[in-house]
C-alpha cells in the first residue's frame, strides 16, 4: 500500500487540459531535440576526449575542466532562464539555445588553443541551460498540466537514447575522421534537427500559470525555497548528481582500465542509456506504489548500490556492461524523480523558478564530478576506487532525503490536477 505521501500526480487524474494548451507538435519535437542535444553537446565528449588529448597534447584533467566549466555556466544560466520560462515559455529560450549550441560545437571543433577551447565550452554551457531537460520539463509541466508525468516520461524515454545513439555514432565517425571533423559533422546534425524543431513546434500560446495550491499560498516561491524540505531536497539531489555524473563520465575509463577497448566501452555507455529508457518506463508504476519521500530515498540508495557494484566487481567485461545497464535503469528513474520533485510537493505555479534553483547546485556538482573523478583516479590509482567513493556519496544523499517530507497544512482544496494528499487524523500529512 502507498504511504501517506502517495503521489497522486502520476495517476493522470483531474480535468482534461484543453487541446489548445497541449500542442501536438511539442512532444515529438522535444523527443528529437533532447536525443540530439544531449547526444552531441554532452555524450560526444567522453567518447572523443582521449582523441582530443592525444592530438593536442592537452591533459585529460584540463580538457575535462573545460567540460566542467560548461556545466558550471549551465547552472548559473538556469536560474534566470527559469524566470523567463515561467513568464514567456520555451520558444525563444530553446530556439536561441539551439543556435548557441551549434556555434559552440563548431567553436570546439575549430579551437586552435586551450583558451579558445575553454571559451567554446563556456558558450556550450549557456546552450545546455537553454536546451536540455530543464526548459523541456518546464514546457511539458505547463502545457500538459495534470497529465505532465505521462509527457515527461515520453520525453525522458527519448532522451535516455541520447548516449545509445550518439556514443556509438561518435565513435564510428572518429574511427574515420579526426575529432575536429567529427565535431563538425555532429554540429551539422545538431543544426538540422534542433533549430527548426524548436523554432516551429514551440510557437503555441503559453498558458497562464495555475494558481498555487491553497495550503501553500502564504509561502510563495521565496518561502518554499528557504524551507527545510526544499534545502534538504536540493542537498540530496546535489550529492546524487555528483555521483551520477561521475559515473557517466567515468564509465569509459573504468572499463578501459579493466581491459575493454574504446569501442566496447563506448557501447557500454550507450547501453547504459538504453537502461535509462527502460528505467523510465517503470517510474509511473513505482510512483503509484510509493510515497514521494520514500521513493526518493529508495532510488538514491539504489544508485549507490549499482555504483558500488561497478567499483568492486573486476569483470568479466560482459558482466560489467550488465551492471552499467542496471545503473542506467536507476539513472532513468532518478531523472523523472527530479523532474517531478517540485510539482509533487509544491504544485506547478512556480515550477520554472524553483526547478532552476534546485537544478543549479545539482549542475554545479555535475560540473565538478568529471574533473574530480579524473583527479581522484590519478591520486587513488584508478577509477575502481573512485566508483567506491561515489557510491558512498549516493548513500549519503539517500540519508539526507529522509528529511524531505513536506507538511501539508489545512486550507482550501487544491485545484483540479494538483496533488491532493491523504490527510492524517491530526490534520497533518506529508508529501
Amino acid at each position: 500500500m502507498p504511504d501517506a505521501d502517495t503521489n497522486a500526480a502520476e495517476a493522470d487524474t483531474g480535468t482534461e487540459a484543453p487541446e489548445r494548451s497541449r500542442p501536438r507538435a511539442v512532444l515529438p519535437a522535444l523527443c528529437a531535440t533532447q536525443i540530439t542535444s544531449w547526444g552531441i553537446v554532452y555524450y560526444a565528449f567522453p567518447v572523443l576526449n582521449a582523441r582530443i588529448t592525444a592530438d593536442t597534447g592537452w591533459s585529460t584533467a584540463v580538457t575535462t575542466a573545460a567540460f566542467s566549466g560548461a556545466l558550471l555556466v549551465s547552472a548559473a544560466a538556469g536560474i534566470p532562464l527559469g524566470r523567463v520560462l515561467d513568464r514567456r515559455g520555451p520558444h525563444l529560450v530553446m530556439t536561441a539555445g539551439s543556435v548557441l549550441a551549434v556555434m559552440a560545437v563548431l567553436a570546439i571543433a575549430a579551437a586552435p588553443n586551450l583558451a579558445t577551447f575553454f571559451a567554446a565550452w563556456l558558450l556550450a554551457g549557456v546552450a545546455m541551460a537553454a536546451t536540455f531537460y530543464h526548459p523541456a520539463f518546464a514546457a511539458l509541466t505547463r502545457w500538459w498540466g495534470p497529465h505532465r508525468v505521462r509527457a515527461l516520461t515520453v520525453v525522458t524515454l527519448a532522451g535516455g537514447l541520447a548516449s545509445t545513439v550518439f556514443a556509438p555514432l561518435t565513435a564510428a565517425l572518429a574511427d574515420h575522421l579526426s575529432w575536429r571533423a567529427t565535431y563538425a559533422v555532429l554540429a551539422a546534425i545538431l543544426a538540422v534537427v534542433t533549430i527548426p524543431a524548436h523554432a516551429i513546434a514551440l510557437r503555441a500560446p503559453w498558458p497562464p500559470a495555475p494558481p498555487q495550491p491553497g495550503h501553500l499560498t502564504a509561502e510563495g516561491h521565496h518561502g518554499i525555497a528557504r524551507g527545510r524540505p526544499f534545502l534538504l531536497l536540493a542537498a540530496a539531489f546535489t550529492l546524487s548528481g555528483f555521483a551520477v555524473y561521475g559515473v557517466v563520465i567515468g564509465l569509459v575509463p573504468l572499463l578501459t582500465e579493466r581491459g575493454a577497448d574504446s569501442t566496447t566501452a563506448a557501447w557500454a555507455l550507450g547501453l547504459g542509456g538504453a537502461g535509462q529508457t527502460l528505467g523510465r518506463t517503470l517510474y509511473s508504476a513505482v510512483a503509484r506504489r510509493t510515497g514521494v519521500a520514500t521513493r526518493t530515498v529508495a532510488l538514491l540508495a539504489a544508485g549507490g548500490a549499482t555504483t558500488l557494484a561497478l567499483g568492486l566487481v573486476p569483470g568479466p567485461i560482459p558482466f560489467l556492461i550488465l551492471l552499467a545497464v542496471l545503473a542506467g535503469v536507476v539513472r532513468g528513474n532518478l531523472t523523472l524523480l527530479q523532474a517531478t520533485a517540485i510539482t509533487d510537493r509544491w504544485g506547478t505555479t512556480h515550477y520554472g523558478r524553483l526547478s532552476g534553483l534546485m537544478a543549479a547546485p545539482v549542475t554545479v556538482a555535475a560540473a565538478l564530478a568529471p574533473w574530480a573523478g579524473a583527479s581522484l583516479a590519478q591520486q587513488l590509482g584508478g577509477y575502481a576506487v573512485v566508483f567506491t567513493v561515489l557510491s558512498v556519496v549516493s548513500l549519503a544523499a539517500a540519508i539526507v532525503a529522509i528529511g524531505t517530507r513536506v507538511p501539508v497544512l489545512s486550507g482550501p482544496a487544491p485545484k483540479a490536477g494538483d496533488r491532493q494528499p491523504r490527510r492524517l487524523p491530526s490534520g497533518m500529512g506529508e508529501r
